[in-house]
């Protein structure tokens, strides 16, 4: 049921005056005690996998904090990846948790959690002394409260029952204009709970709060690695030139709330493993209970006397020999005393290594414009300082120069068959002497735009074929056939294997409507499980192509056959073959004539068997014809008697039926072991028939 109700308004009053309060006193709790320090942004490094390094670096003085500003998405990543290197011997950082509401309001003597009603509020509050003003002022102890149906079944009437001087009375909540708390401590926990809910609202930023204890004047450098905009890149190839020449900008954003001003960028291309792990809740793990180990009473026991006496050197022998192990056991207790002293004597040469650690860190050349690796990956360092206002996004030139480039005319075939054209294209060759990223290319040819392409990121010395735009003038056509033969037979136990090979061949004509001659690139995807045949060898080959280079004149035609082969082989059991089909593959021209021979040997002993079975199969008719006979003759024999003259020639027919069947059965038996012979023989030849 749905509980309604009305708040009364002295209580929203009270309600909102003990926020705003509240409010003021949280955020005066959060100032830091020591002098705030700035430590602008001097260094940024952007990756391509969508993070970023920040360096910040400036002059301290004395014991100081630094704040750093955070977005609330982003402490994760600066938890788990902030350095500080120099400025401090010892530095500690602090941030408000990032409690869940729920759960920091449930430790308030006063539970706010889940945003109660008033009813559920007293309700959550029994047992507490208050005063209420009705107007009539009362005092009493909360005991529960009630909920009275009304006329409408979805509104209920709710009621404070207080204990009060003379028992308990009750008390309509519409009708209480003021409740008082007798307990301070109720009310003082209502203004920090609901100060918290306050403050709760603001979840957009957060600050790391960099305690720096020192004395004097010093450097302090601290950086760390937060999600950020993926540096893009863009690129302008003319192929009209000579020589032609690549052109690459930088597309960078500065999403932080930071002007950047003068800083050393550095754009790193690759893929390293990057996660966000959640550092900034607080964790809490559920624990077994485990039951109460009650001690108990010890069973009562005893003991034999000894058979032998032990000396008394043999006591005083065993406590200076235990004592040694004794001695090892206790120093290994205390091992880690010394290492902990030793560490604190080593702090220069912590503190050494771990600056060595932060240079390793994408260092920035703060005058040249050089490109270079940064471990597996390759990092780019722009020539001057950048300044980058908040919120903005810039164009930085990234590369500039001559590049291997060869025009080529790319024909990848969309289907099997069917007429289309090549694609107008490029053969890159890295001659950048270093790594591109990928991204769009604006290609220019004779002076004019002449379309675009996409570039898969390209190594040192490595080339790649880019497309931009589809050769009209060249026409390709694709035809495709395949054939099967057999290049071997075999048998072993009487299992035939024929050794089969499949041929796909592909056929391209092209035939060029220009006045320039080209250069084709065809691309011929590779069959699943065959070899190249013709020709024997590609100019390239991918995971899934091969790339066939062809000469196309001016004006004139040209023609490449593709062939690949495939094996496959194919297995008969000749035990379970119909003899039409055994019959049919000893006749077959593909098989070799020694095999056709085994096989017509195989026919002969399987025809054998089934003359055998024939004449089984005509013996057990013939018996099954003549025990109905005798069994005609039983019937007329019992109709007219035995002393009859019909009766006679029936007893003797059915003696002579019985002498037929006697012989009939004798026939089966040797009908039954030809068969059984036959058999034996076939299956025997079939199971050691190896050939």
């Amino acid at each position: 049921m749905n509980h309604r109700h009305s708040l009364p308004k002295l209580l929203l009053a009270v309600l909102a005056f003990i926020a705003l309060a509240s409010a003021g006193l949280y955020a005066q709790s959060s100032l830091p005690a020591s002098p705030l320090a700035e430590l602008p942004v001097t260094k940024v490094a952007l990756f391509s996998s969508g993070v970023a390094y920040f360096e910040r670096r400036g002059t301290v003085n004395g014991d100081c904090v630094v704040s750093l500003p955070f977005a609330s998405d982003e402490v994760n990543d600066a938890l788990k990846s902030l350095i500080v290197a120099e400025g401090s011997a010892s530095p500690s950082v602090s941030y408000p948790s990032r409690e869940s509401l729920d759960r920091a309001l449930k430790d308030f003597r006063i539970d706010l959690s889940g945003a109660p009603g008033v009813a559920e509020l007293l309700s959550r509050l029994r047992g507490a002394e208050v005063e209420i003003d009705t107007p009539q002022t009362i005092g009493g102890r909360i005991v529960s409260i009630e909920h009275s149906p009304t006329k409408d079944p979805e509104v209920t009437k709710d009621s404070l029952v207080l204990f009060a001087k003379g028992g308990l009375r009750s008390f309509a909540l519409d009708d209480i204009q003021a409740i008082r708390f007798a307990d301070s401590g109720i009310g003082e926990d209502f203004e920090r709970a609901l100060g918290l809910i306050l403050s709760s609202r603001d979840d957009k930023s957060r600050s790391l709060e960099l305690a720096l204890p020192g004395s004097g004047a010093r450097q302090a450098t601290v950086g760390y690695v937060i999600a950020a905009p993926v540096w893009k890149v863009s690129y302008r190839l003319d192929l009209s030139a000579a020589k032609p020449r690549i052109q690459g900008w930088a597309i960078v954003d500065n999403p932080t709330g930071q002007d950047w001003k003068d800083v050393s960028l550095s754009l790193v291309a690759g893929r390293p493993v990057s996660f966000i792990q959640d550092l900034y809740e607080p964790l809490y793990l559920e624990r077994p209970t485990i039951p109460l180990a009650i001690a108990g009473i010890a069973a009562a026991r005893s003991f034999d006397s000894s058979l032998t006496n032990v000396p008394e050197e043999a006591d005083s022998n065993a406590e200076t020999e235990a004592a040694p192990s004794a001695k090892k056991t206790m120093g290994a207790m205390i091992a880690p005393a010394p290492a902990m002293a030793r560490s604190r004597d080593s702090s220069k040469e912590a503190q050494a290594a771990f600056g060595q650690a932060l240079s390793a860190v994408p260092a920035f050349a703060e005058s040249s414009a050089e490109a270079g690796g940064a471990g597996d990956q390759f990092q780019f360092t722009v020539k001057k300082p950048v300044s980058l206002e908040r919120g903005k996004s810039a164009m930085l030139p990234l590369v500039s120069g001559e590049i291997a480039a060869e025009r080529v005319s790319i024909f990848s075939p969309a289907s099997s068959s069917g007429t289309q054209h090549p694609m107008l294209g490029a053969k890159l060759a890295n001659s950048t002497g270093m790594r591109l990223p990928a991204g769009p290319i604006s290609v220019f040819d004779g002076g004019l735009y002449a379309g675009d392409a996409l570039l898969d990121f390209l190594p040192e010395k490595d080339s790649r074929l880019i497309a931009f735009g589809e050769d009209l003038g060249v026409t390709g056509a694709v035809t495709a056939s395949s054939e099967e033969e057999t290049i071997g037979v075999s048998i072993a136990k009487g299992v035939m294997t024929f050794s089969r090979r499949v041929t796909f061949s592909k056929g391209y004509e092209f035939k060029n409507g220009t006045a320039e001659d080209k250069k084709l690139v065809v691309e011929h995807p590779i069959t699943q499980g065959a070899e190249l045949f013709e020709p024997t060898t590609s100019e390239e080959k991918t995971a899934s192509l091969y790339r066939f280079e062809l000469a196309l004149a001016a004006g004139g035609e040209a023609k490449l056959v593709v062939k690949e082969r495939s094996p496959r082989n194919e297995t008969v059991v000749l035990g379970s073959m119909r003899p039409e089909e055994l019959l049919a593959y000893s006749s077959s021209q593909e098989i070799p004539q020694k095999v056709r021979d085994a096989l017509k040997k195989a026919v002969d002993l399987q025809k054998r068997l089934e003359d055998a079975k024939r004449g089984l199969a005509d013996q057990e008719a013939r018996k099954e014809s003549l025990e109905a006979d005798q069994g005609r003759y039983r019937s007329n024999l019992d109709s007219v008697g035995r002393d009859s003259s019909q009766g006679q020639q029936y007893l003797k027919r059915l003696m002579e039926a019985e002498a037929s069947i006697d012989q009939t059965s004798a026939a089966i038996t040797s009908a039954q072991k030809a068969v059984q012979d036959a058999k034996a023989a076939y299956e025997g030849y079939l199971a050691e028939l190896s050939i």
